[in-house]
C-alpha cells in the first residue's frame, strides 16, 4: 500500500526523523493559511499524488509571497499531473503539501528495501540525490552505496559509519545522520514496509540533515497489524477496478490490453499473461482468484473483468486443486447469467472434478469455447481479439 508524502512525514515525525515544517491543504485558502503559519519565505507547494517525478511534471513549485502561494496552489490543485510514473493519463491533484523553504547545501539519496536474493535488508544511498535513481544506477552505478543488514541482528553502528563515510558527510552532519538512520530503520521494520525512500535527503547550510521528501510503501499482507496505516489509504489514488476487487479479497491488477484473465494462483497467472503475449495479444488484467476461491468470488472476479470496456475476450485458465473445477464452473455460469456476457470466453480447465466442471459449462447454454491446453487457449483468445 502506498501513502502520500505528507502522511509519510507524519510517520517520520513520530520516529524523530527531521522534516521541514509544513501542512497539508485541500484548497487554495488552506494553502495560504499553511504558508502563513511557516513564518518566512520562500515556501514550497507540492502536489500530493502516489507517484514520483512530480517536480519535472510541474507539481512542485516555489512561492515567495502570499500572492504567489495563491497563484501556484490554484494552478496545481485540480491539474492532471503527468510524470514518468503515472503513465500518459496522469493523476488528478486533490491535495497539496505546503512546506518551508530550506537553504540547501547538498542533496543525497537514501532508501531502505528488502533484498530477497540475500534475505537481508539493504540500505541504498548516493551523493546523486534529487535525480532519478534508476538513471544513476544505469549510467554511474559506482555512485550508489549498498549496505546489507541482517534482519536477525539489526542495524549496527558500523553500518551507519559505512553510509556516512560513503556519502562524504561533514562531521557535524554525521552527528544528526546516525540517529536518523537508526530511526528510519526502526520505522521500516516495525511497520512492515516494502520501501522507505528519501529523495532528496538534504544537508542544509547549517549542516542539519533533513528529509526533504518522503516515500513509504507497506506490505499489504501485514496491514492487519497496522490499523492506523489503513486510515492513510486514499482510494482516489487507486484504480477503481482494483479497489472493487479488494472488497472480495481478489488479487487484481488492471493492465492496458484487451484479453481478460481469470486464473487461480499467481504463478499460473503470470505464465498465462506471458503466453497470451506470445500468441500476439495483450493481457487486460492480472486476476488471481486464489486456491480457495468460492463460487461467489469467481462470480465477482468475472463481473470485474467484464466491467473493463477494453476487454474483447476472456481467457479462464484453472488448474483444479483446492479450487475445484466444478466450483469455478458454477461461478462462471452465475456471473455470465447475471451480467449478460457479450464477449467470447475461452476456458481451459484441468484437475479436480474437471469432468463435472465441463459438464456444467456444456449444459449452461452459454457460448463458451473450450481449449485442449494452455497454448491452444491462448491461440484461440488471441484470434478472437484480433
Amino acid at each position: 500500500m502506498k501513502i502520500h508524502e505528507y502522511q509519510a512525514k507524519e510517520l517520520f515525525k513520530k520516529y524523530r526523523i527531521p522534516v521541514p515544517r509544513g501542512g497539508v491543504a485541500f484548497s487554495v485558502d488552506e494553502a495560504q493559511k499553511a504558508a502563513a503559519g511557516l513564518d518566512g519565505w520562500p515556501v514550497v507547494v507540492k502536489a500530493q499524488i502516489h507517484a514520483g517525478g512530480r517536480g519535472k511534471g510541474g507539481g512542485v513549485k516555489l512561492a515567495r509571497s502570499a500572492e504567489e502561494v495563491k497563484q501556484t496552489a490554484g494552478q496545481i490543485l485540480g491539474m492532471t499531473l503527468v510524470t514518468h510514473q503515472t503513465g500518459p493519463d496522469g493523476r488528478l491533484v486533490r491535495k497539496l503539501l505546503v512546506e518551508q523553504g530550506l537553504d540547501i547545501a547538498k542533496e543525497l539519496y537514501l532508501s531502505i528495501i528488502p533484498d530477497r536474493s540475500t534475505a537481508k535488508i539493504v540500505i541504498m544511498a548516493s551523493e546523486a540525490g534529487g535525480m532519478d535513481i534508476e538513471e544513476v544506477a544505469a549510467k554511474t552505478p559506482e555512485k550508489i552505496i549498498k549496505v546489507f543488514v541482517n534482519p536477525l541482528l539489526g542495524l549496527q553502528g558500523y553500518h551507519c559509519r559505512q553510509l556516512a563515510f560513503g556519502l562524504n558527510l561533514p562531521p557535524a552532519a554525521i552527528k544528526g545522520f546516525t540517529p536518523m538512520i537508526q530511526n528510519l530503520y526502526r520505522l521500516f521494520v516495525e511497520y512492515d514496509c516494502s520501501l522507505v525512500e528519501i529523495n532528496p535527503l538534504v544537508i542544509t547550510a547549517e549542516e542539519a540533515v533533513i528529509a526533504l521528501d518522503a516515500k513509504v510503501n507497506f506490505d499489504d499482507n501485514a496491514l492487519f497489524r497496522h490499523k492506523d496505516i489503513l486510515e492513510f489509504r486514499d482510494l482516489d489514488e487507486e484504480d477503481p477496478l482494483e479497489v472493487e476487487a479488494s472488497k472480495f479479497n481478489l488479487n487484481y491488477i488492471n493492465l492496458d490490453g484487451n484479453v481478460g484473465n481469470m486464473v487461480n494462483g499467481a504463478g499460473l497467472a503470470m505464465a498465462t499473461m506471458d503466453i497470451i503475449k506470445l500468441a500476439g495479444a495483450e493481457p487486460a488484467n492480472f486476476l488471481d482468484v486464489g486456491g480457495g476461491a468460492s463460487a461467489e468470488m469467481v462470480e465477482n472476479g468475472f463481473r470485474i473483468i467484464l466491467s473493463d470496456p477494453n476487454v474483447k475476450g476472456i481467457l479462464i485458465n484453472i488448474f483444479g486443486g483446492i479450487l475445484r473445477c466444478d466450483t469455478l464452473a458454477k461461478g462462471v455460469v452465475e456471473a455470465a447469467t447475471k451480467t449478460g456476457i457479450q464477449v467470447p470466453v475461452v476456458v481451459r480447465m484441468e484437475g479436480t472434478n474437471v469432468e463435472e466442471g465441463r459438464r456444467i459449462l456444456a449444459e449452461s447454454g452459454l457460448n463458451l469455447i473450450t481449449a485442449a491446453d494452455l497454448k491452444d487457449a491462448a491461440k484461440k483468445v488471441a484470434e478472437i481479439v484480433k
